[in-house]
């Protein structure tokens, strides 16, 4: 039987579709779980239906997943079915639960298979644009039984912290990280300081900052073509850097989490604005074999991301929103309106440090100023 949701999924999922997704009577909504997410899914459907909204749930079973996969029909996996492309089109609200749950299994499974299974990703977003749907995609997929296992955390209490993220205001968020947008729009230089041993300089690269508050931005222009599926919980400042520009180390003391891959301790050395050396306490491994294949720009800055969440307090999978972390993203940052287009895209986080722009504290000890 599967588990009903909780008094905190529900809550979460109002605040989701009252605040963040601003359901309207008489729209269509589509809602695709897996099995571990249930629950939560469960809620968004009681709450979109109480908003008024209709809705279909489409479940994907994480063992039938699995066993197309040991078939060897990845690029099956790949090919979303008429129904569901017709679903999409006719939707005004979408919301999206990461899976499968196995992360274990997926760390193991080819690259190539795993990329054809995911095959959807870019014709799902050119439709999603055309037919201007706005959306979420729910961190709760992330809190799964092996990711929990495997960092020694009860998955129950890391889910419950997601959601207890996910009842934060995005127009509180939105006013919380308004003084760092204006500073970050006129800036020029960022330094980052912390007592580990962090002193890096990063110069800005001219462009408006993107101020993610959880909300979707289906059609604005001002936003990448993606974001008309917002992160939820939402909460923080992305800004694209100057590839050429930057000096000194960061280390990190947040957890760096990409679905099938994670790592932490990384510390990153630049010179003359490259990418000097890297090291981690856990994932080098990994990071170094996508950094070797990757193409020019791998080795230069690519934006920074300030988190405004204040409930989002060392959760995993919720670095970057956290509140006065700072994440320095390596490489790729053209969805951002930069110019490095390396097809290598990985980050360091870290909490608590100081951080000025053009010589202004604008955020101490995890408090933006």
């Amino acid at each position: 039987m599967t588990e009903a949701p909780s008094k905190l999924h529900r809550d979460a999922a109002r605040n989701i579709v009252t605040k963040y997704l601003k359901v309207r009577p008489g729209e269509n909504a589509v809602i695709e779980s897996w099995d571990h997410t249930m629950p939560m899914a469960a809620a968004m459907v009681d709450e979109i239906r109480r908003a008024g909204g209709r809705t279909l749930h489409i479940q994907e079973d994480e063992e039938a997943w699995w066993r197309a996969i040991d078939r060897k029909q990845s690029k099956l996996l790949g090919m979303s079915s008429a129904p569901e492309w017709a679903a999409l089109k006719a939707a005004d609200v979408y919301v999206h639960f990461w899976g499968p749950g196995d992360t274990g299994r997926i760390e193991k499974i080819p690259e190539k298979t795993f990329d054809e299974a995911l095959a959807w990703f870019s014709p799902w977003y050119e439709s999603a644009r055309r037919a201007g749907l706005r959306g979420g995609r729910v961190a709760v997929g992330f809190a799964t039984e092996g990711r929990a296992k495997q960092w020694g955390l009860d998955r129950a209490k890391w889910e419950d912290n997601i959601l207890h993220a996910c009842l934060t205001d995005p127009e509180e968020t939105a006013k919380r990280g308004a003084r760092l947008y204006r500073a970050l729009t006129v800036g020029r230089k960022v330094r980052i300081t912390h007592s580990n041993g962090t002193d890096l300089e990063v110069a800005l690269a001219g462009v408006a900052p993107r101020l993610q508050d959880g909300t979707p931005h289906p059609r604005d222009k001002r936003y990448g073509p993606s974001d008309m599926l917002a992160q939820i919980p939402g909460g923080r400042v992305d800004v694209a850097l100057d590839a050429k520009t930057a000096e000194g180390r960061i280390h990190a003391n947040r957890r760096t989490n990409i679905w099938w891959y994670w790592s932490d301790g990384g510390t990153l050395d630049f010179v003359d604005g490259k990418l000097s050396s890297y090291s981690f306490d856990n994932g080098a491994e990994e990071f170094a074999r996508q950094y070797r294949k990757a193409t020019a720009g791998r080795d230069r800055t690519g934006s920074l991301t300030f988190g405004l969440n204040p409930a989002a307090k060392d959760v995993p999978n919720l670095e970057t929103v956290e509140l006065g972390c700072v994440t320095l993203v390596v490489g790729r940052n053209q969805h951002l309106h930069g110019t490095n287009a390396s097809s290598f895209m990985n980050w360091v986080t870290l909490a608590g440090a100081e951080i000025a722009v053009d010589g202004m504290p604008v955020v101490r000890a995890g408090r933006i100023l």
